[in-house]
Parts: C-alpha cells; structure tokens; sequence
C-alpha cells in the first residue's frame, strides 16, 4: 500500500438532520453495459428489478448522472480515483491478459483512502484495471480480492474468449483458482457475504467494491429469469434475464445486510458503468436508452448517461430523485465526507463531494462545467451546454441530425440531441472549444 498519511487532508463531516458521525459500511456496485433506463425505477416497462427499485424507494436516484467514460476500463479508473480517467492514465481500455499493466500505481484509489480511514477493503467480480501483481486489486488498496482481471469471463468455465489467445481469469488475492462449473453469480455472493461477515465479526467498518459484470456479454442469466422473459424478442430476452438476474443476486447481499442488522449502518451506492452495447457479442444490443442517443462507446448520452443509486436508511432522504448533473469521479468525495476519511493534499480531483446535493434537492450541481475523453471523441460540458467533438454516431435514432466533427447540444431543451446547434451559436462554441483546450492541456500533463 502506497503510503499516504503525510499527503492527506482531513475532509470534515457535514452535519445534517439525518446523517450522524458514525463511519458507514459502504458497498459500491458497479454493473457492467447496463442501459441508461434499463430499470424499472428509470421507466423501464419490461424488466423486473425489485432489489433496485427498493435501494430507490429506501435512497435517492439520479437522473442525470454520468459515467466517468463510455468504454469498461476507463470508466473504472475515473470511478475509483476520482480524476478524468485520461488524468488517471487510463484513457481507454486495458488488455484483459496477463502481463499487461493498467493504471499507474501512482494513482490513489477508493480503497487505499478507505483503509486509511480504518476500513476493511474488498474488491469482488471485475477489475480490467490491470493483470500485473502491483496493477491487480491488492496491490491497489484492496485487503483482499476474488474475481476476474480481465473484461469479462464466460459464468461457467471462467475463461476469457473474446480475443485470442483464450485463457481462464479466476483469481483470488492474486493467485489463480478454480472452481469450474459453478455459476460466477452465485459465487460472486458467497464471496461478498463472507467479506461482509468477516468484517462484522471483527466490529470493523468495510468498504466492499462489487464491480459485477453483468449485463456485459455473455448474456447468461439463469434458468428462471429467462422462462419470465422467454415470449420477449430477441436479444431483449436474454438481455433481459440476465438484468433480473443480476438484480436477484444483489438482493441476496442487500439480504444478509439486513439480516445482519447493518441496514442503518451501510451507505449502498448502485451504478452502471456507461451504457449498453449494441456489439455482435451482444447480439447488437437488448439494452435501452430510452429517449438518449448513442450507447456504449459513444460519448452521446446514451453512452454515459447511467442509471445510479444512493441508499442509507435512516441517513440520507428516501425515495427521491436528483436532477442535478453528477459524475462517477464524484463518488470518492462524497465517500470521503460521508466517512470521515481524507483525500491527498496534492491529488487533482475532477469530481466533487455530492452530500449537499444528496441531502437537499434545492442544492446546484457541484459542476460547473465538466470533460470526456475517448479516443479522438471529446466532449465539454457547461451547465446545460454539451459540445462533441467526433462523436460516435451508431445507433442514431431516426429524425435526427448526424453528429458530424462538431455537435453542440442544449441538453436541458434537447436532451434527446436531434438537433446539432453548433452553426447557430458559434459564441457558444468558441467558449467551450477555450474550455477544451483547457482540461485537455491539463490530462495530457496528468496534472
């Protein structure tokens, strides 16, 4: 573990009517191509997803929440430092075979600031971060870790087919395991309940990082859930089955939370990490982004405009929505402030603590403006102005302008983007375009 304590800064608890001093167990999911309103909270019609729709009614849902990217590992890294995943030195993906380094050691994780708080520190189901020994979960803050390092692994064999060569990614605190046959769902639980137990023995808080990667391909859900969906078309299906799937698995933990007695004691914090993919892999899609333009891969809003979840009984309002803009990035402040933990003096943050926010719908978004970075796709965000820059324009809806080099959007008037601005409010783009050229000087230092 990198060492910290001379670099931090005590970020102070905020007090509230609500929310009392005592350090939270916390459990962050993070699901894997699930589409912008691919639950039933969001306005989906035909999925069933009680688990997530109880975390709602007991928390506070975002509707405009962000990915920190459009693509897996990417998205990981702004998630888990905090920073523009370019800054963090993961722009894109990382290679999902062993060997290959991730994202830099130099980085500071959400694990390594939670263990220094005190914290437990548990990482179950993907990384795609990294597959050399200091790149892997432990040697990035996490006590100990099960799971696969690459970007997805069949359920059964636990093996990586999707670019050669194939290779079997089942991995627990570094070393490589076992278990075929058995469903990785149902393992994926064990091993989140045992973390959970072992901590509550030991009186101590955890934070566990359940990064599940579903409803990425392969799309295997289980023998119940795809007799329900079995009269929808296809790939809606299967794709379908394994969301209730995955919903079912993560009630079972929200399960042992309660039958522990740790309900009022744990913050659960539920997001996806960009939206749904339309890959062949996929059988060129199943999910939904509703009224949003643009899926996985696409800095549209359908790329990474993401379902997300906030729940803590008895802390934090219940049952309502947030319509101010938030990010990923923004979750490693707002566990800081909630848990009392510090955040590096000298570390340059892109997100901001969203507890204000959280506990009052009247507060602004803490952003004023905010950056993306996808290969050659770039996009600047400012209040209500959106400007892109190369966007990828698969999956467009019919009726709507093609995106071109340059698409300027007023995302509270069009959210859907049907129509590209950019040659009618050349003023706005030229301030976006200085804004640009700003965070881009800044990721390319990594400063």
């Amino acid at each position: 573990m990198k060492f910290l304590s001379a670099t931090f800064l005590f970020i102070g608890l905020l007090a509230g009517p609500l929310w009392t001093k005592q350090q939270p167990n916390v459990i962050l999911i993070y699901t894997d191509d699930q589409g912008s309103i691919d639950v039933n909270c969001y306005g989906s019609k035909d999925l069933a997803t009680p688990t997530l729709d109880k975390l709602a009614a007991t928390g506070v849902r975002f509707t405009q929440m962000y990915s920190p990217s459009a693509i897996c590992s990417a998205s990981r890294a702004g998630l888990l430092t905090g920073r523009f995943p370019a800054r963090a030195g993961v722009p894109g993906n990382v290679s999902s075979h062993k060997g290959n380094a991730g994202m830099p050691t130099t980085e500071i994780t959400i694990a390594e600031m939670m263990k220094e708080a005190g914290y437990a520190t548990g990482h179950v189901g993907k990384w795609h971060l990294g597959f050399t020994p200091e790149t892997m979960p432990n040697g990035q803050g996490f006590d100990s870790s099960y799971g696969h390092m690459g970007g997805c692994i069949d359920n059964f064999s636990h093996f990586f087919y999707w670019v050669p060569p194939n290779l079997h990614d089942l991995w627990r605190d570094g070393l490589e395991i076992w278990e075929d046959g058995q469903y990785f769902g149902d393992l994926m639980v064990r091993e989140c309940q045992a973390f959970i137990d072992k901590s509550h023995k030991k009186k101590k808080p955890f934070f566990l990082y359940w990064a599940i990667n579903w409803p990425h391909y392969p799309l295997q859900g289980t023998d119940k859930w795809r007799e329900h969906y079995k009269d929808h078309p296809h790939p809606r299906d299967k794709y379908g089955a394994f969301v209730s799937s995955m919903d079912e698995l993560i009630g079972k933990v929200v399960g042992h939370v309660e039958k522990l007695g740790l309900s009022e004691d744990t913050l659960i914090v539920f997001q996806s990490d960009h939206g749904h993919s339309i890959e062949s892999r996929t059988f060129g899609g199943g999910g939904n982004s509703g009224p949003y333009r643009g899926a996985k891969g696409s800095l549209f809003e359908g790329g990474i405009r993401v379902p997300s979840i906030v729940s803590w009984p008895g802390k934090i309002p219940q049952g309502e929505v947030r319509s101010q803009m938030a990010t990923g990035c923004d979750w490693l402040p707002t566990l800081a402030e909630y848990c009392g933990a510090k955040i590096p003096r000298d570390r340059k943050l892109d997100g901001k603590s969203l507890v204000e926010i959280i506990g009052n719908d009247k507060n602004p978004s803490p952003h004023k403006s905010f950056y993306w970075q996808l290969g050659n796709q770039v996009v600047v965000r400012e209040g209500d102005w959106k400007l892109l820059l190369n966007p990828k324009d698969h999956n467009r809806p019919k009726g709507r302008e093609p995106g071109g080099k340059l698409f300027l959007v007023n995302i509270k008037e069009d959210p859907g983007e049907s129509k590209n601005l950019a040659k009618a409010k050349q003023d706005v783009v030229s301030r976006l375009m200085k804004l640009k050229y700003s965070y881009g000087s800044q990721v390319k230092n990594r400063k």
